[in-house]
């Protein structure tokens, strides 16, 4: 039986293991559905915040995955999303 979005599990996510799905329940992200449509660096700044330091830059690309994947895009490596990560910190600094 497949579950519906609402009650999947976030490791059914590519990329999203234990620890992952932890970062995302800190921030009260339990379900799939909770990605749709989520600010992927927001999610990942209180990630960092409620960890009490800065996470692994490679955090933000998994979280960039599951959200892509949550809204329906297909299931890409978390390394697929590195080159846009390095732009939106970049573009960040310069602001």
């Amino acid at each position: 039986m497949t579950a519906s979005h609402d009650e999947s599990d976030l490791t059914e996510l590519v990329n999203v293991g234990r620890s992952v799905a932890g970062h995302f329940e800190s921030v009260g992200v339990t379900r799939i559905a909770q990605l749709v449509g989520r600010d992927p660096v927001e999610l990942y700044e209180r990630m960092s915040a409620a960890a009490g330091q800065r996470l692994d830059p490679c955090l933000l690309d998994t979280v960039m995955s599951a959200v892509d994947q949550a809204g329906g895009e297909p299931g890409r490596p978390w390394w697929h999303y590195t080159p846009e990560r390095k732009r939106l910190q970049a573009g960040r600094r310069s602001d």
